[in-house]
């Protein structure tokens, strides 16, 4: 038995050598052969200098450094598909996805269990946050075509077959979650409670948060393009009605009734609304298409260490 561990890294120098001692004692209590690659988007803070300092005492950990950084859906993703292990299990590096759960992820797989993720059922994180995201993950999986996982940071373990149907996919720019439960739908989970990153500051913000939640939508649900045809269909009945009622009241009141410029203006910048949101919503779609056509490589490889 092998287990491999991918943990993706960006400006973690303060995280990264206390978590790969503590990966390392979980898998050496397992008893198993195993590989622990850390895939690192380019680190400015001297997170390669210390992941280099590793490798060179250990050869069961491997480095992949990328040419840029290639943010968190990418990443993660490209070092899944370099494992060699029977198993895989991907793990943050700011240690809010416990390592505590590795004996746990590897006891469920024995099992027969193809996949099995972290599911959070509490978090010391921003409350407000913690109810944003579980409330975009119901909306999803309303809109969703694949029933999806609620809650998961995508942490868990992934066995061979599952990560080889992920590399003849080739997509380059993957929803994991979606994959996983599209390719995978019997998935086990296994619940804890999210603690804070131990050190350095979050590298989410709104824009990478958005970023995953559209590619959720555009990737996993055709709902939003029939709910703009229908919206469309609907408001122009809507406006047909209206105006047929003002050209009918205008023709009995002809003299007292001034229909004045106010309804226009508001009509127009209500419809405009509509159709730029609409027309971004498009864009969104279409640029996720474009991103396969173009069939770009996940990431671009700066230097290969102890592979």
């Amino acid at each position: 038995m092998k287990i491999s561990i991918v943990t993706p890294t960006y400006n973690e120098v303060e995280n990264i050598e206390k978590l790969y001692l503590e990966i390392k004692q979980e898998l050496v209590k397992l008893n198993c052969d195993y590989e622990h690659i850390i895939i690192d988007n380019n680190s400015n803070d001297g997170t390669i200098i210390k992941i280099k300092e590793l490798a060179l005492k250990d050869k069961n950990l491997k480095i992949i450094i990328n040419s840029r950084n290639y943010g968190h859906i990418k990443s993660p993703y490209y070092g899944l598909l370099q494992t060699t292990g029977d198993a895989s299990i991907l793990m943050a590096s700011d240690f809010q996805d416990p390592v505590e759960l590795i004996p746990k992820y590897v006891e469920e797989w024995k099992k027969g269990n193809k996949v099995v993720l972290g599911e959070k059922i509490s978090s010391e994180e921003n409350k407000i946050k913690f109810s944003i995201r579980k409330i975009f993950y119901n909306f999803l999986n309303k809109i969703s075509d694949t029933t999806l996982t609620k809650n998961t940071t995508g942490s868990g373990i992934f066995d061979k077959s599952i990560i080889l149907k992920l590399k003849n996919l080739h997509d380059p720019y993957p929803y994991f979650r979606g994959l996983i439960s599209e390719i995978c739908p019997e998935i086990k989970t296994i619940k804890f409670n999210q603690p804070l990153r131990k050190y350095g500051k979050t590298k989410n913000n709104i824009s990478t948060l958005y970023d995953i939640g559209i590619l959720g939508v555009v990737k996993h649900s055709r709902k939003p393009l029939r709910f703009m045809i229908l919206l469309g269909f609907t408001l122009s009945i809507i406006s047909f009605f209206v105006g047929i009622f003002y050209f009918i009241y205008k023709l009995f009141y002809w003299e007292s009734f001034d229909l004045g410029i106010a309804p226009l203006v508001i009509g127009i910048f209500i419809f405009s609304s509509i159709q730029i949101t609409l027309l971004g919503l498009v864009g969104e779609y279409i640029g996720v298409i474009l991103l396969h056509q173009r069939n770009v490589p996940l990431v671009q490889e700066k230097e290969r260490i102890n592979f």
